[in-house]
């Protein structure tokens, strides 16, 4: 996964994670699931060892809340000489409409007879999905059925159908909050109005909650801004679906290896070097196979932003990321026999960071702290980057690494105490938490580093007490650092007392995983593409998608 994609991208959101026991199913077991809706490579019967290979059809969430805002509108359209085929139930019935003109969905707020209450227990606020699966898996241990959601960050709900009653959501908040989870809260909302998506075929209009979208030629151009550059082509059939949020997601049906024509030129670069772009199409189908749930609540299976991988369709496929998927056609990267968690990012700062060090949960022996560079720089055995001293020495080095021609290798941020305090106390109130309610910061200061050099822990101490902000929390909850590899430096501006804070660092994200500005530096030097993946993910193998693979 990744998050805060830029001109090479970086992957924020990373994948499911995984409970100890690995479960080991032969890929010819597994068929389409109408929940999942995605086929994993399939045998024959009289295949034997040979794979006969099953396209993997994905459903990806292009559009995840249309509806929210009352003017929205999204233009379907078919390609020239085709037409677009709308599929819908009404009653009892299924209707059928053709046309060869645009569709129009627009959005129409329809009045309720009463009003509805809508209500979930909220049972934690993340930046990333793997910090709320790993909550999620924490709930559960504890007896608490729980569900995964993004109604906008990531958040641990309640299973709603298990509390499905407003008695039931407060007597498990009354306990919750008697066990000191001061964070859990309960969301109510009291509804008048409901969006309903509306559109108009032949002068007639229609609305309807499920709607399924298919052309002659598997192609849809879909557009949500007024000009016609601005739409977007999608290769497969489409479902306009309800969510778990109160609107809509339009979900694309899309094959595997079509559906990476869409994400590779937008994550490495159509100019980046041919082993690069063979490590990052080996990489884009591992992360998507591992992170099939993630979406679950929803019934889809991937987003198409940073919080997954950034997929746009088919405008931006390019001969060279074409040969690039085609050359590594089935390839996953795995630790014994295993699909690793194949996150990735735009740059590492120098040194990579170990799964633990950015979220909580079991680290990964494959994602551990690797110097980025293809000379011996530092010595990381030596000179810990859990260190204050040693790691403000590493930060000040800029030249001979991977990434060091890049303009955001190393930064330096200064902000104001009044720009920092209104940043905090807005994530602390996403959060829920007491401390948002503090007027102004005495001191900030790092407490615990990992060996990478990723900040642990960062205390920061208010005139209503001190507060702890933790991993990946430092990035949500400050705006000036772009990775959590910095330092901070007192500034007083000539003034007496505290004017803020500049923030010294290098990388951009969360440095885990392999590097895309890295790797192309590698790939120049003639690095093949298991070489690079070896590198970043030491101990790890390219294998063809088989039956050995264990999900």
């Amino acid at each position: 996964m990744r998050q805060n994609h830029y001109s090479t991208k970086q992957l924020e959101n990373p994948p499911q994670r995984r409970q100890k026991v690995a479960f080991k199913i032969p890929l010819w077991r597994i068929s389409c699931n109408v929940l999942t809706t995605f086929c994993l490579l399939g045998l024959t019967a009289a295949s034997g060892p040979q794979m006969k290979t099953k396209e993997v059809t994905l459903r990806i969430g292009i559009v995840q809340r249309f509806g929210e805002q009352p003017t929205a509108k999204l233009k379907l359209e078919p390609s020239k000489g085709d037409r677009l085929k709308l599929k819908f139930n009404t009653g009892n019935q299924t209707q059928t409409l053709v046309t060869e003109n645009p569709v129009l969905l627009e959005t129409v707020m329809q009045t309720l007879p009463q009003p509805a209450v809508n209500e979930v227990v909220v049972l934690g606020t993340y930046r990333t999905y793997e910090t709320a699966a790993d909550t999620a898996k924490n709930w559960r241990a504890q007896g608490i059925q729980v569900e995964v959601a993004q109604p906008d960050r990531w958040q641990v709900w309640a299973k709603r159908d298990v509390y499905n009653t407003p008695l039931l959501r407060r007597l498990l908040l009354q306990s919750l909050l008697a066990g000191e989870k001061k964070l859990v809260s309960l969301e109510t909302k009291i509804l008048t109005q409901v969006p309903r998506i509306s559109w108009v075929v032949n002068g007639k209009r229609y609305s309807q909650n499920n709607l399924e979208i298919s052309t002659g030629k598997n192609l849809i151009r879909v557009n949500q801004g007024e000009k016609p550059e601005q739409g977007r082509l999608y290769a497969g059939g489409m479902t306009l679906q309800p969510n778990a949020y109160g609107s809509y997601t339009l979900v694309n049906e899309v094959p595997l290896e079509t559906y990476l024509r869409g994400v590779v030129p937008y994550e490495i670069g159509t100019t980046a070097p041919k082993a690069a772009m063979e490590a990052q199409a080996i990489l884009a189908r591992t992360y998507v196979l591992r992170n099939l749930r993630r979406f679950e609540i929803d019934n889809y299976q991937l987003c198409a932003d940073t919080h997954c991988q950034v997929y746009y369709g088919l405008n931006g496929v390019a001969p060279t990321t074409d040969r690039a998927i085609a050359a590594t056609r089935g390839m996953v990267l795995t630790y014994n026999n295993q699909l690793v968690d194949a996150l990735y990012s735009s740059t590492t700062g120098g040194v990579t960071a170990s799964f633990s060090d950015v979220w909580n949960g079991e680290d990964r022996p494959y994602l551990r702290p690797v110097v980025d560079a293809a000379i011996n720089i530092w010595d990381l055995s030596r000179q810990n980057l859990a260190d204050e001293k040693n790691f403000q020495k590493f930060i000040t080095l800029d030249k001979g690494f991977n990434e060091s021609e890049w303009d955001l290798f190393r930064w330096r941020k200064e902000t104001s105490l009044e720009d920092i305090t209104k940043g905090l106390q807005k994530f602390l109130r996403v959060k829920n938490s007491p401390y948002s309610k503090f007027k102004t910061i005495e001191q900030m200061e790092i407490v615990k580093r990992s060996p990478s050099g990723r900040i642990l822990e960062l205390a920061v101490k208010t005139d209503i007490g001190t507060f702890t902000l933790h991993k990946d929390e430092v990035r949500s909850a400050f705006f000036a650092p772009r990775s959590t590899l910095f330092y901070l430096q007192a500034l007083n501006k000539g003034q007496p007392g505290l004017w803020g804070y500049a923030f010294v660092g290098g990388g951009l994200g969360h440095g885990v995983g392999l590097s895309q500005t890295g790797a192309q530096n590698l790939a120049k030097l003639g690095w093949s593409n298991p070489k690079i993946l070896q590198f970043y993910y030491p101990g790890t193998q390219i294998k063809i998608l088989s039956q050995e693979i264990e999900f």
